[in-house]
């Protein structure tokens, strides 16, 4: 018996109906854009948020200290004083002008890779307001080639997405709703608070909803530069009811993408792991995702279901974008095959 899997032989599998869910963070974004976006605007963690939106005449002017400040807990401390909420307002104004702006380099990067290489079961909750995610998923399903990318969920809101209430449908600012024809308004942005209610806006309740439905499905999560926040406690506890018991996930696995310490993130993320089921990388592109492009859940199931050696079948990183769709063509073809 052949105990291993060619990449050649896990391109022709389709064996895998429950999804891959991928949770985004901050980090994710700041990776895949080390150098800025196509303007070399950059993108701000918590610790240099103030300095790189150039908020601090804003906050001086307020009279709030802001130096060596994480910006969780400047907004905490504006957000809880009502004498505040003209500030407020102008800084959260001033937020969304500038995450509006930014865009996407010409040069493929790593959320291109990312949306190419999962699957329409395979999903991606994003906590971050940029139009990264957005533009990179326009751009590879719009190229006439035909690939179905991921599903996509906003869990703090974005820039680049809005809402229709009458009909509840979610689609691209500036858009039209496909049922009544009025353009989409803007979504809310969830602010870095402790206490957010995410039950009470609509979009961002549909959001929450549908990650717990895709954890309770999922075969595999990778959490990608999220570092759990003490401002998001609560979406934490939401997660955990989502994904269950660790012990009744005997057969899940969870993966890591962050540049923390692996005992750091073990402790951060230990309600998600069973046992050993859990994998650690620094960089995206030694990820399932990135060595077994639209077939993670293919190569799950060799190496943990039917204990077969298996071989990487990892992204091209060279290539430009018509190349990169032409690398995955041959995915998308026996994709097609499956289904029809």
């Amino acid at each position: 018996m052949d105990m291993e899997v060619s990449k050649d032989e896990e391109v022709t599998q389709i064996k895998m109906g429950r999804p891959h869910v991928v949770i985004l963070g901050a980090g994710a974004s700041i990776a895949s854009f080390l150098k800025g976006d196509k303007n070399g605007k950059k993108l701000p963690s918590m610790l240099n948020f103030v300095n790189v939106l150039g908020l601090a005449p804003l906050l001086d002017k307020a009279g709030i200290s802001h130096m060596g400040r994480n910006f969780e807990d400047i907004y905490d401390q504006i957000h809880k004083d009502p004498n505040l909420l003209s500030v407020r307002q102008e800084l959260e104004d001033a937020v969304y002008d500038y995450f509006k702006t930014l865009e996407i380099s010409d040069t493929p990067t790593i959320y291109d890779h990312l949306v190419l290489s999962l699957r329409d079961k395979d999903a991606i909750l994003t906590f971050n307001w940029d139009p990264f995610l957005v533009q990179a998923y326009r751009r590879n399903g719009m190229n006439g080639r035909g690939f179905k990318l991921p599903s996509l969920h906003f869990l703090h809101g974005n820039v680049k997405i809005g809402y229709c209430h009458k009909d509840k449908v979610t689609g691209v600012i500036g858009a039209a709703c496909s049922h009544c024809g009025q353009r989409f308004k803007p979504s809310r942005l969830l602010y870095p608070i402790s206490n957010k209610d995410y039950h009470l806006d609509e979009f961002i309740s549909a959001q929450w909803n549908d990650l717990e439905q895709l954890l309770k499905n999922a075969f595999m999560i990778t959490v990608f530069g999220y570092g759990a926040p003490k401002s998001d406690v609560s979406a934490i506890d939401l997660m955990k009811a989502a994904w269950g018991d660790k012990n009744a996930r005997s057969l899940e696995q969870t993966e890591i993408i962050d540049i923390r310490s692996e005992d750091d993130l073990r402790a951060t993320w230990e309600p998600f792991i069973h046992t050993h089921h859990y994998e650690v990388h620094d960089n995206f592109y030694n990820s399932w995702i990135a060595n077994h492009p639209r077939r993670t859940g293919e190569a799950y199931w060799n190496q943990y279901l039917e204990a077969l050696f298996i071989e990487d079948n990892p992204i091209p990183r060279n290539l430009d974008l018509p190349e990169l769709w032409d690398w995955f063509d041959k995915l998308r073809e026996v994709e097609e095959t499956h289904s029809s």
